[in-house]
């Protein structure tokens, strides 16, 4: 069961306007980060402030526009574009920035700087990003949430860790890489979604990149129906595990690989790491 934050963490003060990015495509594995982000804007009523010209950043024949009736019961075109909208949290009064949208098929430099002068013209200056990868983890535990920084006092400051990855990248590495270097504050959050079952929706996945956003921001955020779908989402995975056996013993052995590596023996960092929970606690006076 994931705490709920009640005060928020060292470096994140509760006026201060912070910024969460998710874009659809190759940094949205079933559709994790994206619809965290979608909810967000739902249950804080987020108002859209601003959104990217299509035509400087996408490949229409990549990603098509949409044809269909508008509200008005005229045929309409819908433009694959990034929106900018602001809400105000509840508990904290934190203006929060959603930026949504579309990883851009060309000028990320340009797109990513767009972005963060509109950030910068609403005041953020902690820019967080979600995204969502495919990895090697059962349906039946919970989900993994990664947060990492590359900025040294907002580990020490928030508890996260050093981004230490090498390789390709999407759109949220070069935000994250450009928002830097303006001197903002940045943190990412990778849920890890089990690759057998990565069609979307992924509710589990999508519940536990909010509970991270709650401990960051020290704002309860209303779930809805998010924690029955994320049990009907297992229960049906469980389902389809039990009708073929070989898909059933390959839950079993990531199962067994996810116990083993999460018991306190299992290696001389975790027992470290547990020490300094150990005394954390004790420093602060906390118990248990």
């Amino acid at each position: 069961m994931t705490e709920q934050a009640s005060t928020p963490p060292p470096g994140l003060p509760e006026q201060e306007t912070i910024l969460l990015a998710a874009f659809e495509g190759w940094n949205d594995a079933g559709s994790a980060a994206s619809q965290a982000l979608e909810h967000l804007h739902e249950v804080w009523g987020a108002e859209q402030v601003d959104e990217l010209d299509p035509e400087e950043y996408h490949d229409f024949q990549v990603n098509r526009p949409v044809i269909g009736a508008g509200a008005d019961g005229r045929r309409e075109i819908t433009w694959p574009t990034t929106a900018v909208a602001v809400a105000t949290a509840p508990r904290t009064g934190r203006k929060v920035v959603l930026v949504h949208g579309i990883e851009p098929s060309m000028r990320w430099r340009r797109y990513s700087g767009e972005l963060l002068d509109i950030a910068e013209g609403l005041r953020a200056r902690t820019v967080i990003t979600l995204g969502a990868l495919l990895a090697d983890v059962p349906h039946t535990r919970p989900i993994p949430v990664t947060a990492t920084s590359e900025d040294a006092d907002v580990r020490a400051a928030l508890d996260v860790e050093a981004n230490s990855y090498e390789g390709p990248t999407g759109i949220v590495g070069v935000l994250q890489h450009e928002a830097a270097a303006r001197g903002m504050r940045t943190v990412s959050l990778w849920a890890a979604v089990p690759h057998y079952v990565a069609h979307p929706p992924s509710p589990k996945a999508t519940l536990a990149l909010l509970h991270r956003i709650e401990a960051l921001t020290g704002e309860p955020i209303p779930m809805g129906d998010l924690p029955e779908d994320a049990a009907a989402w297992q229960d049906g995975v469980d389902e389809l595990a039990a009708e073929d056996s070989e898909i059933a013993e390959y839950v079993h052995q990531l199962e067994e690989a996810k116990d083993t590596a999460e018991l306190p023996e299992a290696s001389g960092e975790a027992i470290a790491q547990e020490f300094e929970r150990y005394l954390r606690r004790r420093d602060k006076g906390i118990g248990g």
